[in-house]
């Protein structure tokens, strides 16, 4: 069949973010034997334009649209992201008859909601390349795309569920889709690796588990490095991993860090850490292997609100993680996110006093959290009567403790900071 994948991302919020996703359910969509073409709005000065003129060259039989972000998680002025998705399917709706299916990390965490904004015909909810394909086999045969698990047929329940999980070694990365369109003069470009997928973790407000499932699963190091090769064949040195958790499990991040070191690859690089079990070992294999930057999403500086949101770290795992890090080289951006489910102002001042005492680089603070379905935050939201047990939770909705409410944000912006504090 012939598709048109369309990244329909237009926003550049804190970087830019090359489509990953798309692209990588492009490539596995064109090696199962289809004609695949892959559009990056966010490269389009004119999208509606861009869309147009790809089905006139395409005429495809069937469009997929890669929805990456809802919102812009900003509760004090939260922008609505799927406005402009809907302009995205009604010129696809324009150009062409062909059915239009949905899919990405944002439209996996609202699927039954998000379809009947955008007025799409399909989604897929979680991993994409491996149902894309079993999709447009079922519409080729004039089967019922709902009997596909993690499918769903606007105006029609669906089985629920994800699609059989990819093995990641089968996948590879998508170079003929992404390489291209890489802007590698931008220097605040960094080309997105993924490593993993899955995190049996349960954090009370995460939404990973909806968009990638709980299994862990790995791409063998091996491959990592044969990726991260051609990468820099194409000119490519700057790396963002983008796995939720590089740092677990840790045996895995020291192999590959080490097979980074023996290729001699000259890449600098990024990522987000777990605070939990990071060694010194670890860290300095990092710093080696080329890591300039890590990201600790400690989220609190209270072990007690650490403990009531489901981590498995305490605030002296965060410490012990910076310690090694900054003994290593590797630069630290601190997270945190306050006001969540049993925060005082006394957690707060502990979580400022801890976050400010750790030797940072930079720390991002985020008010209020955003709820989730299908969470532990989100049925604490309904038990507090912050939303109803209805709600699809699609437009921007937030949890506050009431504790804190008004209040935080003056505590936050009139402290004397010691370090680069951005909110």
């Amino acid at each position: 069949m012939r598709v048109l994948v369309v990244a329909a991302n237009t926003e550049r919020i804190n970087m830019p973010t090359p489509p990953l996703g798309a692209a990588m359910v492009a490539e596995s969509t064109r090696r199962r034997g289809h004609e695949v073409e892959l559009v990056d709005l966010l490269a389009a000065a004119e999208p509606e334009a861009t869309i147009h003129h790809a089905v006139a060259r395409l005429k495809p039989q069937v469009i997929g649209i890669s929805v990456r972000n809802i919102d812009d998680q900003d509760m004090a002025r939260p922008v609505f992201l799927l406005e402009k998705v809907r302009e995205v399917v009604r010129a696809c709706r324009e150009s062409s008859g062909a059915p239009i299916v949905l899919g990405g990390a944002g439209y996996s965490i609202f699927p039954a909601a998000a379809l009947d904004y955008l007025g799409a015909d399909l989604g897929i909810a979680g991993e994409g390349e491996l149902a894309f394909s079993d999709l447009l086999e079922c519409l080729e045969s004039g089967g019922e795309p709902s009997s596909i698990d993690g499918v769903y047929r606007r105006g029609q329940s669906s089985r629920g569920g994800l699609p059989a999980p990819a093995r990641l070694d089968d996948l590879g990365y998508p170079y003929d889709d992404l390489g291209p369109s890489l802007d590698l003069e931008d220097a605040d470009l960094w080309v997105p690796v993924q490593t993993r997928r899955g995190c049996p973790l349960d954090c009370s407000y995460c939404s990973t588990p909806s968009i990638e499932g709980r299994m862990p699963r790995r791409r063998s190091p091996r491959l990592v490095a044969d990726d991260l090769t051609r990468l820099v064949d194409i000119g490519v040195r700057r790396i963002q991993f983008v796995d939720n958790t590089f740092n677990l499990p840790p045996a895995y991040a020291l192999e590959l860090c080490r097979r980074i070191v023996e290729l001699g690859l000259p890449i600098r690089w990024r990522c987000i850490l777990y605070p939990y079990k990071v060694t010194d070992e670890l860290a300095e294999a990092m710093a080696e292997a080329g890591c300039t930057e890590a990201s600790i999403g400690c989220e609190s500086g209270s072990d007690r609100i650490l403990t009531a949101i489901d981590k498995r770290f305490t605030t002296d795992d965060v410490r012990q993680a910076v310690t090694h890090l900054r003994a290593a080289g590797v630069s630290c951006v601190g997270f945190l996110l306050l006001g969540l489910p049993g925060e005082t102002r006394d957690t707060v001042a502990e979580s400022l006093d801890f976050v400010d005492g750790l030797g940072l680089d930079s720390l991002k603070i985020t008010l209020g959290a955003r709820i989730y379905p299908r969470t532990p935050l989100a049925r604490i939201a309904v038990e507090e009567n912050v939303v109803t047990s209805d709600d699809s939770l699609l437009r921007p909705t937030f949890y506050m403790a009431p504790a804190v409410a008004g209040w935080v944000g003056e505590a936050v912006a009139s402290r004397e900071w010691s370090l680069p504090v951005f909110l």
